[in-house]
């Protein structure tokens, strides 16, 4: 299969700091293909270096069959997106900015209702930027990009400062255009949200990737989901966890248990407690299984939900 995107041995150091360490990476043309990591892990690094804005100290880049190094101007050919937030200017409006920007590019008015439409701005195009959400913003900066319609789109962090419902709007955005043969590569820290929008995934940690291939693959090889979960009688409630080794159950020094197991076994076990007379008083998803491959692959820490001790709550919902 074509690759739209091919990084081998890619190395960047920029002072006494490592930001690429040695990293492959390969893109399907046509894929959505996710950069994952905490922040600092080198995936803006990556994509400027992939836009040819900086120069790699050792390793190869190739483009849509273009080596960066070797051609950088038509590198940018058929590529398209943002690193970082995209900026505008506030006092002009939506349609205004996207002329100047076509004009710096050579051209690409044409293209701009049907940019502003396919990121459902076209019912704003002719207000000023300046009042628009965060989310407008990066809408507007998508729309931008596909100005030069790309056949590799790169958006670095997209759904940063969005809520989920903006968030989920910005993905179906992707989907639709993946769906008309973009290949994107879309970076993010929060593996999640990524779930069911990419083919495949690179999670990157310290400018190194610790791991690649499919997202199939990736929820096959991930651990359990983990739940806290409070009882009228954690004690009771750990024992009989003990008797079903599917079940990982551990007591958290701030006064829950941390129960850890698919679907299909929570919920047996679940049935288990009722049973047994004991009350469940919290049950909720404090990591999916996903996100428990994240924090195990990068060695981040994941921080749970606060406890509100005020109340006792029983969320039914979260025991997925």
């Amino acid at each position: 299969m074509t690759l739209a995107l091919d990084v081998r041995d890619l190395q960047k150091t920029f002072g006494d700091v490592r930001a690429i360490d040695g990293l492959d990476l390969s893109v399907d043309a046509g894929a959505v293909h996710g950069l994952v990591g905490p922040n600092g892990a080198g995936k803006t690094t990556l994509l400027r270096i992939v836009f040819g804005l900086v120069a790699p100290d050792v390793g190869t880049v190739t483009v849509l069959g273009t080596d960066v190094a070797e051609a950088a101007e038509r590198s940018a050919d058929g590529v398209g997106g943002f690193v970082e937030e995209p900026r505008f200017y506030p006092y002009l409006t939506a349609r205004r900015n996207l002329e100047l920007m076509a004009d710096l590019d050579g051209g690409g008015d044409e293209r701009i209702d049907d940019a502003l439409a396919t990121v459902r701005l076209d019912d704003r195009a002719d207000r000023k930027v300046g009042g628009f959400s965060s989310g407008m913003r990066q809408r507007l900066g998508l729309a931008a990009s596909l100005l030069r319609s790309p056949r590799l789109l790169l958006l670095d962090e997209p759904t940063v400062g969005l809520d989920p419902s903006g968030a989920r709007d910005m993905l179906a955005i992707v989907q639709t255009l993946a769906a008309d043969g973009v290949t994107v590569v879309v970076s993010s820290h929060n593996m999640s949200e990524l779930e069911g929008v990419c083919d495949g995934v690179t999670v990157m940690h310290e400018g190194r990737g610790v791991w690649h291939g499919s997202m199939e693959r990736l929820r096959e090889e991930s651990p359990a989901p983990a739940h806290r979960l409070e009882t009228s009688d954690d004690a009771r409630a750990s024992e009989i966890a003990g008797r079903d080794r599917r079940l990982e159950i551990v007591a958290d020094p701030a006064g829950w248990l941390t129960v850890s197991a698919d679907r299909g076994v929570l919920d047996a076990y679940v049935v288990a407690l009722g049973k047994a007379g004991i009350a469940i008083r919290r049950l909720e998803l404090l990591m999916t299984a996903l996100e428990s491959m994240f924090f195990s692959l990068t060695g981040e820490r994941a921080e749970p939900p606060a406890v509100d001790r005020e109340r006792d709550e029983l969320s039914t919902g979260s025991a997925r």
